[in-house]
């Protein structure tokens, strides 16, 4: 087996002064923007009959729901303290520095911040859903790249070729090994565990494929529920295949059956409700574009 690559990078991109940039926070700025270029494009196009401040405005709010709800949703279901924050450590609530960003709390965050917003626009909530889906995995792809520069989210270990290191996963190479004796041999060669770079497979799926796909078919005018049930179906789909290949967290480990992970079941309810979300797509009208006039 060829010497692996090694997955180390300087998570810093670049310094502004005395201020540290870094590569992580950069993905998500770059997916904000590509949310706003893309919803642009598409609001231009008349895929949804508002302005290009009210377009702006939910731009805004969703990026708090991301925020927001990224990060409550991590400490409710991942923290490594638990639950007992909320009364010894409210405050650990800000501490996003420390990390811990969940992707099903961003999309509950994300789809109040719409529901508010349609109200307010009194347009129908799921015309807004569909409008935004297409715009979203490009951010999500970026998300797990940062995952990987910053070498964290590693995978099971694997003998397959484009295996890679990563170096902040020596300690649990060898809690893994403990348990795992035949891959030893691996550990002793290479001073590490070759893994699944999980999260590379994460931004292809997620990012690539999901925004080719959802993309394409959000081209021309689909029935209302379409484009948001595939957006959930792919998701769900991917995220629970990937996981199998992903080392779950470790605060949390298998919860149940030796296989199943936190991520795993929290995508299960998309994939079904992606199902219906088509089903039901298959009765509903057809957003027509939204006349010129519409689109100052």
């Amino acid at each position: 087996m060829p010497q692996p690559f090694v997955v180390h990078f300087n998570p810093v991109a670049f310094h502004l002064g005395p201020i540290q940039v870094h590569w992580y926070g950069l993905m998500y700025l770059l997916g904000f923007l590509s949310v706003a270029v893309l919803g642009e494009y598409r609001r231009r196009h008349g895929r949804l009959p508002v302005s290009r401040d009210a377009l702006g405005d939910l731009f805004f709010y969703g990026m708090m729901g991301v925020i927001v709800g990224g990060r409550v949703w991590y400490m409710l279901f991942y923290y490594a303290g638990g639950i007992h924050w909320i009364w010894n450590e409210p405050l650990a609530l800000f501490k996003v520095w420390d990390g811990g960003m969940s992707f099903h709390g961003g999309l509950l965050g994300v789809l109040a911040a719409g529901w508010w917003w349609s109200r307010r626009q009194r347009l129908h909530f799921f015309d807004t859903v569909d409008f935004v889906a297409p715009l979203v995995p490009i951010g999500l792809g970026l998300g797990r790249l940062g995952n990987f520069i910053n070498g964290e989210l590693w995978g099971k270990p694997t003998a397959l070729a484009w295996g890679m290191l990563f170096p902040n996963a020596r300690a649990d190479d060898v809690a893994y090994v403990d348990s795992h004796p035949a891959w030893l041999p691996q550990l002793q060669q290479f001073g590490g565990l070759v893994r699944h770079p999980s999260q590379l497979y994460e931004m292809v799926l997620e990012g690539a494929v999901m925004f080719v796909v959802i993309w394409l078919v959000s081209m021309k005018p689909r029935p209302r529920y379409l484009v948001s049930g595939l957006f959930a179906l792919m998701y769900g789909c991917f995220r629970i295949a990937v996981e199998f290949v992903r080392l779950p967290d470790p605060q949390l480990g298998y919860l149940a059956f030796g296989w199943v992970t936190m991520g795993q079941l929290q995508s299960l309810p998309l994939v079904l409700i992606g199902l219906w979300l088509i089903a039901l797509s298959r009765r509903a009208p057809t957003l027509p574009l939204a006349p010129v006039a519409a689109k100052g």
